[in-house]
C-alpha cells in the first residue's frame, strides 16, 4: 500500500469509479446543500434536512451500497466499503454520516438483516434502505457500557409478547429515528438477553434528548421505556439471541469504525499541510521551519502505518480469516494515533486551531472521542492481551 493523501484504486476499476463519484458528490452537491442551509457539526438535524440526503444518496447508489444486490446494494467487500467510509470521513462534510447510511440508515442497522423475518424486512428494514425510515441502536445504559451484561432494561413476558422497562443512553440517531434495535435482559434471568424492534412512538416509550458529547453533535438520545409492549413479530432472532444480534460481526464492525476515523485524521493532516504552506511566519511560510516539517513528517508516517494495518486486517477478513486480535490492534492504534494527529494539527495551527468553529478544532474534539467510543483503548488492550496469553 503506497502513501498518498488522495488514494487511488487503479487495481480496482469499480472502486476507483465509486470513489471518484463519491468525492464529486461530497465536494459538490452535498457541499452546496449544506452551505445553503448554513449547517455546522453542532446544528440540530431534523428529518426535513436528512431525508433528502438519504434519498439522493440512494438515487446515486451510495445509500446501502454495501448490501447484497437483492437489497439494491453492490455487495461490496469489506475493503471496498472501508475505502468509501474513509472518503466520507475525509470530506469535511457535516452530513457525511448520512451518505452511506451510518447515521440511522442501512449501516446503522448493521448485521440484523441476517436475523430479520420477511415481515420485519418489509416493515422495518426495506423502508430504511429506501431512506423512508431511520433506526437507532440501543444497548448502552448509564451503568452498562463496555460491561453490557450489567444492563437492567428488562423484558417481561405478557401473553405472546413482552413488556419492556428500562433506560437506554447514547442511542445514536435516536433524535430522528422511527424505531430502535433494542437489547433487553429477559425477566427472571441473569444471562439471557433478547433483541427487539421497538417502534419509538409506542405507548410507554419516550425519546428524550441525550447528553451532548464533546463533539457538539446533537445525534444522541435516551430511550426510556415503561411497560412498553412489543409483540412476538418484533423479536429479532430467538429469545436469548440478544447479544449475538447486538454484537454480531463484532470483529468486522470494530475494523469498519477505523476507516472513517482515518478519513478524519487524513482531513486534519491535509488541513495542516495546507496551513503550513500558506501561513506566513518570520517572513516565510510556516512550512519553511524544520520543526514544522518534522512534525508533519511524523504525522504522515503515523497515518500511513495506521492505514496500512487497517487495510491489511480488512484484506484478511475478505479472504475469510477472522482477524480478531488484529481488529483490537487496529482500533487501539488508529484511535490513539488519529487523536495524536489532531492534537499536533491544533499545535501547528496555533491560535487558529483553538477557535471554536475552526474545522481542525472540531476534528480534535471528534477524534478524542474515538479513544473511548466503540470500546475504549483499555478494552482493546484487554482483548489483545487475552488473545496472546491464552493462545
Amino acid at each position: 500500500m503506497t502513501f498518498t493523501l488522495t488514494p487511488t484504486y487503479d487495481d480496482n476499476p469499480r472502486l476507483a469509479d465509486l470513489v471518484g463519484r463519491l468525492r464529486d458528490f461530497l465536494s459538490g452537491e452535498l457541499a452546496e446543500y449544506e452551505a445553503d442551509r448554513q449547517l455546522t457539526p453542532e446544528t440540530r438535524l431534523g428529518r426535513e434536512v436528512l431525508e433528502p440526503v438519504w434519498k439522493r444518496s440512494r438515487e446515486l447508489g451510495f445509500y446501502g451500497i454495501h448490501l447484497p444486490e437483492r437489497f439494491g446494494g453492490q455487495g461490496l467487500s469489506f475493503t471496498e466499503l472501508a475505502a468509501l467510509k474513509e472518503e466520507v470521513g475525509a470530506s469535511g462534510r457535516v452530513l457525511s454520516h448520512s451518505v452511506l447510511g451510518d447515521m440511522g440508515g442501512p449501516l446503522r442497522a448493521g448485521s440484523i438483516f441476517e436475523f430479520a423475518t420477511e415481515v420485519q424486512l418489509e416493515k422495518y428494514l426495506l423502508p430504511v434502505i429506501r431512506g423512508e425510515r431511520a433506526c437507532c441502536f440501543s444497548l448502552t445504559e448509564a451503568d452498562a457500557g463496555s460491561d453490557v451484561r450489567a444492563m437492567r432494561t428488562t423484558a417481561t413476558p405478557d401473553g405472546d409478547g413482552w413488556r419492556i422497562s428500562g433506560h437506554k443512553v447514547f442511542s445514536s440517531a435516536g433524535p430522528f429515528a422511527d424505531f430502535s434495535v433494542l437489547v433487553a435482559r429477559m425477566a427472571g434471568t441473569e444471562e439471557s438477553y433478547s433483541a427487539f424492534l421497538v417502534d419509538l412512538d409506542s405507548p410507554g416509550c419516550a425519546v428524550l434528548d441525550g447528553q451532548t458529547p464533546m463533539s457538539g453533535q446533537h445525534i444522541e438520545s435516551d430511550i426510556v421505556l415503561e411497560d412498553c409492549y412489543v409483540g412476538p413479530e418484533q423479536l429479532l432472532g430467538r429469545v436469548g439471541d440478544g447479544l449475538r444480534v447486538g454484537l454480531g460481526r463484532v470483529t468486522a464492525n470494530r475494523l469498519l469504525h477505523c476507516p472513517t476515523v482515518l478519513g478524519n485524521a487524513r482531513r486534519a493532516l491535509q488541513l495542516t499541510v495546507d496551513f503550513a504552506k500558506n501561513r506566513q511566519a518570520f517572513g516565510a511560510p510556516l512550512a519553511a521551519l524544520q520543526s514544522v516539517q518534522h512534525k508533519i513528517a511524523d504525522l504522515a508516517t503515523t497515518y500511513y502505518a495506521a492505514r496500512s494495518m487497517t487495510y491489511d486486517a480488512l484484506a484478511a477478513l475478505d479472504a475469510g480469516a477472522k482477524p480478531r486480535t488484529e481488529a483490537f490492534m487496529c482500533k487501539l492504534f488508529v484511535a490513539e494515533n488519529a487523536f495524536r494527529i489532531a492534537d499536533e494539527a491544533v499545535q501547528i495551527h496555533g491560535k487558529a486551531g483553538l477557535v471554536r468553529g475552526s474545522e481542525v478544532e472540531w476534528l480534535f474534539r471528534r477524534l478524542r472521542m474515538f479513544r473511548i467510543l466503540t470500546g475504549s483503548s483499555e478494552i482493546q488492550k484487554n482483548g489483545i492481551a487475552k488473545d496472546l496469553l491464552t493462545a
